[in-house]
C-alpha cells in the first residue's frame, strides 16, 4: 500500500489568523465574558480547543448572524473568519460590545470589491445559502444578488452595470457552469472570480492525483471546502473517496486492498489531524492491524 500525502492541506493563512486572533483575545482578557458569533472555522476540534480557552460560541443553523447577536449583551464578541455584514457590525457596536476582528483577508478583499461595485452597479454574488460567508457578503447591500444554483437567475429583475463574483471556498468545477448562465442573462456583466488561492490549489493537487484507487479527505462535514474537496475527488474519477472528521472516523473497508491511498485535508482542518491518519495508514500497511486510538483531541496550532 502506498500513502500519498498530498500537498498542500491543512490550515490556510486565514485561518491561522484567526486563531490566533481567538487566542491572543482570550489570553489578554482573563475572566471577561468572549463570545464567538458562529464557529470560528467548520472543525470541532477547533471549537473544542477554543472553549477550552474559555470562549462560548453562540450558533444556530437556524439564525442569522443579526439574530444571534441577540444571545450576546455583554463583554467581547469575535466576528469568525467568515465575516459580517455591516448591519452585525452596527448591531454590535450600538449594544455597547467590544469587537474583535477575525475575518479573514480574502474574504475583506471580497467585501472591499462588492461595496465599491455596488455604488454604481448590481453584484451577483455565487455562493451557498445560509454559509455564514455568503450571508455576510450579500447583506452588504440590496444590489447584492445571491445565486446558489442556476435557477435563481429566473426571477431577477433587468439589472445594470452588473459584475459577478462568489464566495472563496467554491468548487472550480462548480463555479463554471452558473457564471456561463449569468453570462447568458447579462451578457456584458465583468467576471471577478474570488475563489482563494488556497482553495483553489488545494483542489487542483485533488485534480491531478493519478493512479489512485482510494482518497481520504480529513475534514468537517460542515466545512463547505472539505466538502468541496471530496466532490472533486469524485468527479475526478478516483474510485472511492471518503470525507472523515478524523482517524477514528476510519473504517477498515475504506482502505483494506487498496494499492495507492492519497491524504488531503480542508484549510479548516488541523494538520495534527492529518497527520494522524497518515501515520495510522503506514502503520496500517506495515502491520495489517486496524486498531483505532480510543480518543483523539489536538492543539490549535
Amino acid at each position: 500500500m502506498e500513502i500519498i500525502s498530498v500537498i498542500p492541506r491543512g490550515y490556510c493563512q486565514g485561518v491561522v489568523r484567526a486563531i490566533r486572533t481567538a487566542r491572543k483575545t482570550a489570553e489578554e482578557n482573563p475572566g471577561k465574558t468572549i463570545s464567538m458569533l458562529g464557529m470560528i472555522v467548520h472543525n470541532r476540534y477547533v471549537v473544542e480547543a477554543c472553549r477550552d480557552l474559555g470562549i462560548r460560541f453562540i450558533e444556530d443553523p437556524g439564525k442569522t448572524r443579526t439574530e444571534l447577536l441577540d444571545e450576546i449583551d455583554e463583554g467581547i464578541v469575535i466576528f469568525t473568519a467568515h465575516g459580517v455584514s455591516d448591519e452585525v457590525r452596527q448591531k454590535a457596536a450600538a449594544k455597547g460590545l467590544t469587537i474583535v476582528d477575525a475575518t479573514c483577508p480574502d474574504v475583506i478583499r471580497t467585501h472591499e470589491l462588492v461595496r465599491e461595485h455596488c455604488r454604481h452597479g448590481d453584484v451577483l454574488y455565487i455562493g451557498k445559502k445560509n454559509h455564514p460567508e455568503a450571508e455576510g457578503t450579500a447583506g452588504l447591500s440590496d444590489r447584492v444578488h445571491l445565486i446558489s444554483s442556476v435557477s435563481d437567475l429566473d426571477d431577477l429583475p433587468a439589472l445594470e452595470n452588473v459584475m459577478i463574483t462568489n464566495q472563496t471556498t467554491l468548487s472550480i468545477l462548480d463555479i463554471g457552469q452558473i457564471i456561463d448562465a449569468c453570462l447568458e442573462k447579462y451578457p456584458d456583466a465583468v467576471i471577478s472570480q474570488e475563489i482563494c488561492n488556497a482553495t483553489r490549489i488545494r483542489q487542483e493537487a485533488v485534480m491531478n492525483l493519478k493512479d489512485t484507487d482510494c482518497l481520504l479527505v480529513v475534514g468537517d462535514t460542515r466545512s463547505n471546502n472539505s466538502r468541496q474537496l471530496a466532490e472533486i475527488g469524485r468527479r475526478s474519477g478516483i474510485p472511492e473517496t471518503w470525507l472523515i472528521g478524523s482517524v477514528e472516523d476510519l473504517k477498515e473497508e475504506m482502505i483494506k486492498n487498496k494499492n495507492r491511498i492519497a491524504v488531503t485535508s480542508g484549510s479548516s482542518t488541523p494538520n495534527e489531524l492529518t497527520s494522524q491518519v497518515i501515520s495510522f495508514l503506514k502503520e496500517y500497511a506495515e502491520t495489517g492491524k486496524f486498531i483505532l486510538p480510543e480518543t483523539v483531541r489536538c492543539a490549535l496550532l
